[in-house]
């Protein structure tokens, strides 16, 4: 890979922040518009910052730690201290992933609100098969396309 290919990557931290960003603002049901009306920005920008595209200056993280009632340091939340030399685990970064990928989606944000109201585990449990069998499914008909 290039160098000029490797500098237009989005930092792993610009990604991660976005991603806090992305994953507060759906929980509070607050529409990029909304939350780019009360920072004073487009929602274009707004785009921008939760997809790492764009840094977020401290500043302006401020505002919107302010604005999602969060903070300023839960956007750093699962990161490794930088100070502290230990670095996270491939396995955290991965399961921090699945976790903000999964609640930043309408659907998986009322799915995690829903899914602990199953009393029973045996239930909890054949929904997730179904949603397996379903997503093992599609990835089936993906590879055949």
């Amino acid at each position: 890979m290039s160098e000029e290919t490797e500098s237009r990557r989005p930092n792993p931290v610009d990604l991660h922040v976005g991603g806090r960003v992305r994953m507060r603002r759906k929980l509070l049901g607050v529409s990029q518009e909304q939350l780019a009306d009360s920072l004073g920005l487009t929602f274009q920008q707004v785009q921008k910052y939760e997809r790492g595209a764009n840094r977020v200056s401290a500043s302006k993280l401020y505002e919107i730690a302010k604005t999602l009632q969060v903070p300023v340091s839960f956007f750093f939340d699962g990161l490794a201290d930088p100070m502290g030399g230990s670095e996270v685990d491939d396995a955290g970064l991965h399961a921090e992933r699945v976790v903000q990928q999964f609640l930043t989606t309408p659907e998986g944000l009322e799915l995690a609100e829903v899914f602990p109201r199953i009393a029973r585990g045996r239930v909890r449990r054949q929904v997730l098969d179904l949603v397996r069998a379903m997503a093992d499914e599609a990835g089936r008909g993906e590879n055949a396309a």
